[in-house]
């Protein structure tokens, strides 16, 4: 869908302000990737419950490809109170709050157990309000899974990698993270990566398996490094004012919808990033390097420097719950 016609598309509806659609009520959500993978799935179960549940009150609209909006877009517009729902990257609330960055730290959480505790702990929890006074309220986290490493040369350790350019998420954290082992982090919309990768223009990424499976990114990128560096993580959002506006027992409706919707989720996706390591470790033309435990120590100390550069913005007593999280 080209730009115009999105803004057409939301331009009609937004002719109605939020709280005023009724009888019933067509509620907005809108997220980046396609009905099949894990957060399209996590979509389509939401939908299904609340009109399952609320349905003579409350229809739920998925715009899934970046159809409507894209991550950027879409938190603005939820912070507006133009939409009602959305699932971004935690990477992706730059210009809202910095303590999201803590999920960008690398090497913070040793695996997904590590990353559900610190979440589902109080800070972890905090952190889905830390935004609610600029109208972005975090109802719940749904996984991709962990990030890996690859490049389109062998590598083992940090100074392998030397002057080689990584595609990244636009973040400031990530383009540090690279920095600490003497790489660049060249921020680059997902949808270009693959193109990037066959063209030279990039040398290496960094993502989970499934969207490296998915995406063929091994096709221009032969050895991938388990390292298990970063976590690939998107938060459910709604817009704060929407939220209270609610009757008690519609917040508990759309709380129920969304943790079962979460649940199945992050089963998917669980299942998904198991499933297509064994396929990418099966193909002769991929390599996959298994660190061991001195290796892995190498990678740890390289980049640690970064949680340093950011202990003033996310907040020591974050980091402290995340590293309590993953020796719990």
């Amino acid at each position: 869908m080209t730009l115009y016609l999105k803004k057409v598309l939301l331009a009609l509806l937004l002719l109605s302000p939020v709280a005023a659609w009724a009888n019933p009520q067509y509620l907005v959500f809108t997220h980046v990737v396609s009905p099949d993978t894990p957060k399209g799935k996590m979509a389509t179960m939401f939908k299904t419950i609340v009109e399952r549940k609320m349905g003579s009150k409350y229809n739920v609209i998925v715009h899934p490809n970046s159809e409507l909006l894209d991550d950027g877009e879409a938190i603005d517009a939820i912070a507006r109170g133009d939409i009602h729902f959305a699932v971004p990257s935690v990477s992706k609330f730059e210009d809202y709050t910095q303590k999201l960055k803590i999920y960008d730290l690398p090497f913070l959480f040793p695996n997904m157990d590590a990353v559900e505790r610190f979440q589902e702990g109080p800070v972890g929890r905090s952190l889905l309000k830390s935004m609610e006074s600029k109208g972005i309220l975090g109802l719940g986290y749904l996984h991709n899974g962990l990030k890996q490493l690859s490049a389109n040369r062998e590598f083992h350790k940090p100074s392998d990698l030397e002057g080689l350019s990584f595609r990244i998420m636009d973040s400031d954290v990530l383009q540090k993270q690279f920095q600490a082992i003497g790489a660049f982090g060249m921020p680059m919309a997902f949808a270009d990566v693959y193109d990037g990768l066959a063209t030279g223009l990039i040398q290496g990424q960094e993502n989970t398996w499934s969207n490296i499976y998915s995406k063929k990114f091994y096709e221009h990128q032969p050895y991938i490094m388990e390292s298990n560096h970063g976590v690939l993580d998107y938060m459910v959002i709604t817009n704060a004012s929407f939220w209270d506006s609610l009757t008690k027992e519609e917040r508990r409706y759309f709380k129920y919808a969304l943790g079962m919707a979460l649940k199945y989720g992050n089963a998917v996706a669980i299942a998904k990033a198991k499933n297509d390591r064994d396929e990418l470790q099966n193909m002769r033309s991929v390599n996959l390097i298994e660190l061991t435990p001195k290796e892995l120590q190498l990678w740890q100390q390289a980049m640690r420097p970064v949680w340093e550069a950011y202990e003033g913005e996310i907040g020591k007593d974050v980091i402290d719950a995340a590293v309590a999280a993953g020796k719990s």
